[in-house]
């Protein structure tokens, strides 16, 4: 009971807040030193995840509809949304000339971020198609990349066991992630050959050895999750100042990817058995990272 009667009063503050009190504080503060909420934020926090989530509860609380359409605008019109803001809040830019520059970064940070899950689910909602060259090519990369010195004797064939798939067409496997699953490991193995070499050779390893590519798309997924939510939000305030590329999600991955291996060589599992409890466990302390408003989580 104590908690729900917490939850509840923590319910009925914010409603009051939001609704009521908020607007009176922030006209009280604008009579005080004549700035606006976006103004004194803006002033007040340094560049990055602080300041670009505080724009974004401000614009997102508005009840100007100006100002809330702000955060799902696309890249090229985020300088008319701006100028449309500054307008709205009647801003002196000649007193206050880094504002534009400021809001700018937020905006382009904030509807970016919802550009890039759109683009991220695009691109997990896409099965694999055995019969699309392209798709096939990608996988036939794949495995040159971590076996450059072992041929395939055939597409389907128990070899693809050597890096991690379950049976004998790795297609299957794809059929949670989609091409999700395999344009994170491909990155991977494009951009950090050596890395996913010696990833995969631990994998291999004859006691806590685990389902490379198997465990790449589990992780593929937890990303996946966790851009869904907004939990990587701070990362890319952070780490990119304006729209972050789909490019930025993969390199997550390798973050993921490159720290569950060492997670779990540390943890020495008893058995592969025991994947899902680990796989919480790598998770809580991912979360727990990103819940530092200043994180950066890169290789």
């Amino acid at each position: 009971m104590p908690i729900q009667l917490n939850r509840m009063l923590l319910y009925i503050w914010q409603y009051l807040y939001n609704n009521y009190f908020r607007f009176w504080l922030k006209w009280f503060l604008r009579q005080v030193d004549g700035k606006c909420e976006l103004q004194r934020i803006c002033d007040g926090s340094k560049d990055g995840a602080r300041r670009t989530h505080r724009i974004e509860y401000s614009l997102d609380n508005s009840k100007s509809k100006v100002l809330r359409r702000a955060v799902d605008t696309v890249e090229y019109e985020v300088d008319r949304y701006v100028a449309d803001i500054v307008q709205e809040k009647k801003i002196n830019v000649e007193k206050d000339k880094r504002i534009q520059i400021n809001l700018r970064i937020c905006v382009l940070q904030i509807s970016g971020y919802k550009k890039l899950y759109l683009d991220v689910e695009s691109v997990r909602k896409q099965p694999y198609d055995s019969n699309n060259p392209q798709h096939e090519q990608q996988l036939m990369e794949l495995w040159d990349l971590l076996m450059p010195h072992e041929k395939l004797k055939s597409r389907i064939t128990k070899q693809w066991g050597d890096i991690g798939f379950q049976g004998d067409d790795p297609k299957t496997d794809f059929r949670g992630m989609g091409l999700l699953g395999l344009a994170n490991l491909l990155y991977f193995s494009r951009n950090y050959t050596e890395e996913s070499r010696l990833i995969l050779s631990h994998s291999n390893h004859p006691k806590i050895g685990y389902s490379y590519a198997i465990v790449g798309i589990n992780l593929t997924e937890m990303a996946y999750s966790l851009l869904k939510s907004g939990s990587l939000k701070s990362h890319f305030y952070n780490m990119v100042p304006g729209f972050p590329e789909i490019k930025c999600f993969h390199q997550f991955f390798c973050y993921l990817l490159y720290e569950f291996d060492k997670f779990w060589i540390k943890e020495e599992p008893e058995s592969i058995m025991h994947f899902n409890q680990y796989r919480e466990k790598f998770h809580d302390q991912i979360k727990h990272l990103l819940s530092d408003p200043d994180v950066i989580l890169t290789l």
